[in-house]
């Protein structure tokens, strides 16, 4: 049985053990550690070669938009604002993406116990 990420039992298998399924979530938690190191780093050398911020501006400008709590610096040119804004709008789907992975095979597993426990009392 391949457990790699995406690859769910189906609702006919039983239901996934507590040991694979934490690896399982290991699993989904690294790759979103991955995506939010990949967006970090996008927009770190947006601000640093785009906007003109220092390295340590650009992470905390980075990280601040992409945690949601705003900018920081004050944007000077058109090319900056036009970066941010890119920057914020693609911030707000890397959020929902992450949440997404993070919460899939919870859900996954809910769905699947509930179908279960469906089947069982027929």
């Amino acid at each position: 049985m391949r457990l790699g990420i995406g690859h769910y039992e189906h609702r006919s298998q039983p239901l996934l053990p507590r040991r694979l399924f934490l690896r399982r979530l290991a699993g989904h938690g690294a790759l979103a550690i991955g995506f939010l190191a990949l967006s970090l780093g996008i927009g770190v050398a947006g601000y640093r070669f785009i906007v003109g911020l220092s390295w340590v501006d650009a992470v905390l400008e980075a990280a601040m938009i992409l945690g949601g709590m705003g900018p920081v610096a004050p944007l000077q040119t058109t090319a900056g604002k036009l970066f941010a804004a890119a920057y914020a709008l693609y911030s707000g789907v890397a959020f929902l993406a992450t949440v997404g992975i993070l919460l899939a095979p919870i859900v996954h597993r809910l769905l699947h116990r509930l179908h279960a426990d469906r089947d069982s009392s027929r």
